[in-house]
């Protein structure tokens, strides 16, 4: 039997070793971590609607209906009306014919990937794509072909060389950078050459684009320019789980191949109800993403201001360079002495040498918030 220890310990020496925190509050702002109160930039709760009262009613509403469990897989015993209706509103706000929940994004890519390509077939992604697309591909059997960070030059050649069924799959806003994919583009490329393209827009949906409706909805395009479209449901809409929009045959097909639906346990209704609420609410609520726009835009100018080179982002996503990946853990803990958490993220998440501190917004921080942050941050400009 293998010893893990020596990995474990070369982890540790390449300070790449990671360990959970334990939060005693609710998702905010406003954190105790391990104990201590902390002001946190590290959550994708980009809306502040993780802990909103109106969702947490909903949730408590359907648990007294519903109960604390599905029970059975969506195919089984598991898709109560709460699920469809979820998946009706999603997809009329995806502007698509159907939606169908999953109970991750990683569950929900590698549906996608491994139901529409096979042994013969090619998928082609950017360099910087989420792992869990990577990982779809390798599990589909088909050829994974990379091309360099928005690169369209080598997206085409990609395309142009490709066999079989292609697919290409891009994150819409890239989760390490903030920055987004070259859509229309990639729509255009790939209309040229029949392939699908796959927009994961995780990091996007909510908090781009009229009324939140994403990367897409930002670049103006549509379900003919981008056939499918992945989200989830854990970040902007501040549940859990994710869904896939697209076409009624793209969703049939999932629904009868994609083993990571047809063998999971369905979430709990009660879910599905917290995330109609939430849904209601990102549509409604433009001022949400209109305060994390001038949120963005103050930390920018503040960062800017004490001599950091922030690469582009609109997003609340922005990263903080250190290189190293003993750096930005020094970075980290530095701020977190002075009460304010920002993790440090490091290889294999992001390439080597590209090391950093994630420091994300949310429409819950304020003003105060982020000059607070930009006082913290003078101690690693000194």
């Amino acid at each position: 039997m293998k010893d893990l220890r020596p990995a474990l310990e070369q982890a540790r020496a390449g300070h790449l070793y990671r360990q959970r925190r334990v939060l005693d509050s609710p998702q905010g702002p406003r954190l105790v971590v391990d104990g201590r109160p902390m002001l946190s930039f590290s959550s994708n709760d980009y809306l502040g609607l993780a802990a909103d009262e109106r969702v947490a009613r909903a949730f408590r509403q359907g648990l007294e209906h519903w109960g604390s469990g599905s029970g059975a897989a969506h195919l089984v015993t598991g898709h109560s009306r709460a699920h469809h209706a979820l998946e009706e509103e999603l997809a009329d706000f995806t502007g698509r014919e159907r939606a169908l929940l999953f109970s991750s994004g990683y569950l929900a890519n590698l549906a996608v990937i491994t139901s529409l390509c096979g042994r013969g077939d090619t998928v082609i992604q950017d360099r910087l794509d989420h792992a869990s697309l990577i990982d779809g591909a390798r599990l589909s059997g088909a050829a994974l072909k990379r091309y360099a960070h928005n690169d369209m030059a080598a997206a085409e050649k990609r395309l142009a060389a490709a066999n079989g069924e292609i697919l290409l799959a891009v994150d819409g806003v890239f989760s390490m950078d903030g920055d987004l994919a070259e859509l229309p583009a990639l729509a255009a490329l790939c209309r040229e050459h029949e392939a699908w393209l796959m927009v994961d827009d995780a990091h996007g949906l909510g908090v781009l684009g009229e009324k939140g409706g994403g990367s897409l909805a930002h670049f103006g395009l549509d379900a003919d320019q981008v056939p499918v479209l992945m989200g989830t449901l854990g970040k902007a809409f501040g549940t859990a789980g994710a869904f896939v929009a697209g076409s009624a045959d793209l969703i049939e097909t999932l629904i009868q191949k994609a083993r990571s639906y047809i063998f999971t346990t369905a979430l709990p209704a009660a879910l599905a109800e917290a995330t109609r609420a939430s849904l209601k609410i990102l549509r409604e609520e433009d001022w949400r993403r209109g305060h994390l726009q001038d949120l963005v835009a103050r930390f920018r100018q503040g960062a800017g201001e004490l001599g950091f080179a922030l690469p582009p982002s609109a997003t609340p996503i922005q990263p903080l360079i250190a290189g190293e990946a003993r750096t930005a853990l020094e970075w980290s803990r530095a701020l977190e002495e002075q009460g304010v958490l920002v993790t440090a993220i490091r290889p294999p998440t992001v390439p080597e040498g590209s090391a950093r501190l994630r420091i994300t917004f949310s429409a819950a921080h304020s003003e105060a918030d982020v000059d607070e942050l930009l006082r913290a941050l003078e101690v690693l400009a000194s």
